[in-house]
């Protein structure tokens, strides 16, 4: 039953001499590990990524170096914005037979490696494993222990000391990617067989089920996973009925596991065991809500695909509904437009065996996901009386009516609604989503007051947002580390998807931060990466920051281009959502271009939707579009400003307040000293870009520059950023509003401080975080 592969040849030792001498690396802390992998990846790697490669490796530098290779083969490691992520449910890499502890471990022969693939699936049990793995294996005691033996001999596992130099609780592998590849290289009824024993000892000693750590599991070990990884491995081969319960309240107990430690897992062993076929299609939506809540999208939509396509006898209308809009949902984030092009129609859920309420809300939200929000409404009205039926399909649609009413302009309902207590009946995680849905809509269109007020009444913490809601959060809060590192994370896998409307917020915001540190190219890059199909969803919040790059980079004609394209796609669909910034813009540059009379048109538009929509941002960009670039000298242009710097004093935005403190100076609509406050709000949120002409404007107004020797290294880091960015020197000096000469001058005097001799040595500093210095080659 467990076939013995053919001893590996023993490597020849080297030869012996004077010259010849053998050097044992020490292991690598955490943070040793860290630095290792950011020169191997020339990126900084994330902390999940450096805790995955210390865990499997312990730090031993010749695993982690075959980690690391395996992962590479995979396309695990993923880079992003210069920094190195594991790729979402990677799996943990099975090393290959040429690996030289694969090999160490097959010169050991038989039995042990009979020994080490038993151990491999039973050592979390302690010393009684040793007999577990002779009952399994039918090898003798002694075979098992001479085995044993063997392999702490050869550092394959290591003895468990007790307390206090007591006798060994057990065996552990040295590394815990040796484990797994031992595990994984054996057949399925062998595992299925070492699960089950296992299963039946846990059981036998009386260990309780459900969550909780079984005492007889090793401290060493997962002991909330362990025992439901047996049991799923194990499947027919223990009690049907238990493994069922006790695989689902696992499960239910690890949600959502965003580790992925196991919950789909365990909640596919649960599919396997159930014979019953409605209560079995129950647990594969299950299980697929499940995949979709820990980010496997694909499983989720080929569940929902294969209950809506052929459902059970006996499913009833609700968890077909659960079905239909989990499928839209799940090719919603793959992004697969066509398909929800047909699934907006009516033919695609007509050839369906489905009521008339999953129809009815797969379809409304298929629309609502494209953004097709005249087509969503108009089918809502159609169709009131079938999703009226029931308190959760209610509140949901209602809530899509709510969001499309405001998106097309008509935003009374929607505000309504943020003061009325929560629908009751409706479940804890529909509640939830919906709250969420509201709480992304105000921060979409910069309402941060808004959202910290829902917040408070709906009695949730920001620690209780799912990533893409914190980052609208920080990002608006001024925190703009904390929200790359999350859009990092949401971004590595290219699947973005945040509550509509705006499907593109979070990588247009992203990309704004990164436009306001002097990543120029990295926010063209980023932008042109996430940009989807022409029949998909809206992107004109990515036009918006694509012109905020063109005009960065002085190419005005290509930014009103790009600015006209975005309005005439919002305004074909009736969308006004997040239009203000467009309209902003494109102001400016007809006043930059001296084209006055487009300008003041762009001006009026700006107005009326300030009045239609009762917002603040938008208010706040006329007055400020107004004051400093349309009418700037009017007799009204001092009002506007003053009046925008107390808006944006009392919606408590750094970045925004900055800006408009920097406007209102510029000006002269303010006292000069403004412009030392908006220096130091730059600085918080890291604006480097913006703190650099902000110093320009406070030498020009004779204000004293706080920290020259601050400010010295600020202007070399930015200089050495946009090298980085790849820019020439007449694009630097257009980004910089300086002279060509005077870039060629900064760079000398780069390169003069630093002891660096080229860009390439500049750039090299800047991907790895290094210091800007000549020794960082």
């Amino acid at each position: 039953p467990y076939p013995s592969p053919e001893p590996a040849p023993a490597p020849n030792p080297p030869a012996r001499g004077p010259a010849v001498r053998t050097i044992v690396l020490s292991r690598l802390r955490p943070e040793d590990v860290g630095t290792w992998l950011a020169q191997r990846l020339r990126a900084v790697p994330d902390a999940d990524l450096v805790r995955r490669a210390h865990g499997l490796s312990r730090g031993i530098p010749g695993a982690l170096d075959a980690l690391l290779v395996e992962w590479a083969a995979q396309g695990a490691i993923r880079v992003v914005d210069r920094h190195a992520f594991l790729a979402t449910g990677a799996p943990v890499p099975v090393l290959p037979d040429d690996d030289r502890h694969v090999a160490a471990l097959r010169a050991l022969g038989e039995p042990c490696w009979t020994v080490a693939g038993a151990l491999s699936v039973l050592w979390p049990l302690g010393r009684p494993a040793a007999a577990l793995v002779a009952a399994s294996t039918g090898l003798s005691a002694e075979a098992v222990g001479e085995g044993i033996g063997a392999l702490l001999d050869e550092g394959i596992v290591d003895d468990l000391p007790g307390p206090d130099g007591a006798a060994s609780r057990g065996w552990t592998f040295r590394l815990p990617l040796m484990a797994h590849t031992v595990r994984e290289r054996l057949g399925p009824f062998d595992r299925a067989r070492l699960s089950a024993a296992a299963v039946d000892a846990l059981w036998t000693a009386g260990t309780p089920a459900g969550p909780g750590v079984p005492p007889a599991i090793l401290a060493e070990a997962d002991a909330v996973a362990y025992l439901p990884d047996r049991i799923a491995d194990a499947g027919l081969l223990v009690d049907r009925e238990r493994a069922v319960a006790e695989l689902t309240a696992a499960a239910g107990a690890l949600y959502p596991d965003h580790e992925r430690r196991g919950m789909v897992r365990w909640f596919l062993g649960a599919v396997r065991l159930i014979e019953e076929p409605s209560a079995r299609e129950r647990a594969v939506l299950r299980c697929a809500q499940a995949a979709f809540g820990c980010g496997d999208f694909r499983m989720a939509r080929a569940a929902a695909e294969r209950i809506v396509n052929g459902p059970a006898k006996g499913l009833d209308p609700l968890t077909l509904h659960e079905a239909a809009t989990l499928l839209v949902a799940a090719a919603a984030v793959e992004q697969d437009w066509p398909a929800l092009s047909r699934m907006g129609t009516a033919v695609w859920w007509d050839g369906l065996r489905l009521p008339a309420l999953a129809t009815v809300s797969g379809r409304v939200q298929a629309l609502w996901q494209l953004e097709k929000w005249q087509e969503a409404l108009a089918l809502l009205a159609q169709t009131e009386a079938v999703w009226q039926s029931t308190p959760g399909t209610r509140s949901l649609l209602e809530l899509f009516g709510r969001v499309g009413e405001f998106v097309l302009g008509r935003p009374e309902r929607f505000r309504q609604d943020l003061a009325l207590p929560e629908v009751p009946d409706v479940p804890p995680n529909k509640a939830f989503a919906q709250n969420i849905a509201q709480f992304d809509v105000l921060l979409g269109i910069g309402d941060l007051r808004g959202g910290r007020d829902l917040l408070s009444v709906r009695e949730l913490t920001p620690e209780l947002l799912p990533e893409s809601s914190r980052f609208l959060l920080h990002h608006l809060e001024g925190r703009w580390d904390e929200a790359l590192a999350l859009a990092r994370r949401i971004l590595v896998n290219g699947r973005v998807l945040t509550v509509v409307p705006g499907h593109r917020l979070l990588p247009a915001r992203t990309a704004a931060i990164l436009l306001a540190r002097g990543r120029v190219t990295g926010a063209d890059r980023l932008i042109s990466t996430v940009r989807g199909q022409l029949d998909g969803p809206l992107e004109h919040v990515l036009d918006h920051v694509d012109a905020e790059v063109l005009r960065t980079l002085g190419d005005l004609d290509r930014a009103e281009r790009v600015l006209r394209r975005g309005l005439r796609a919002a305004d074909e669909r009736g969308s006004v959502y997040c239009t203000d910034e467009l309209w902003a813009s494109l102001a400016a540059v007809h006043a930059e271009t001296g084209d006055t009379g487009r300008a003041a048109a762009c001006l009026t538009r700006l107005e009326q939707l300030a009045e239609q929509m009762d917002s603040g941002r938008t208010r706040l960009l006329y007055l400020l579009t107004s004051g400093s670039a349309v009418r700037p000298g009017s007799a009204d242009a001092g009002r506007q400003l003053r009046e925008a710097v107390d808006l944006a004093r009392s919606r408590s935005q750094p970045f925004e307040t900055a800006v408009t403190l920097s406007a209102a100076a510029r000006a002269n609509a303010g006292p000069a000293k403004l412009l030392h406050e908006a220096y130091e709000l730059f600085g918080e949120t890291g604006a480097a870009l913006w703190r650099f002409h902000t110093r320009t404007a406070m030498r020009e107004a004779g204000l004293v520059v706080p920290g020259r020797a601050q400010a010295m290294a600020e202007n070399q880091r930015l200089l050495a950023t946009l090298l980085a960015e790849g820019l020439t020197n007449r694009q630097i000096a257009q980004v910089l509003r300086l002279s060509e000469d005077a870039v060629a001058n900064r760079l000398s005097r780069l390169f003069a401080r630093t002891g660096m001799r080229s860009r390439t040595e500049v750039v090299t500093a800047v991907l790895t975080g290094g210091p800007l210095t000549g020794d960082s080659r």
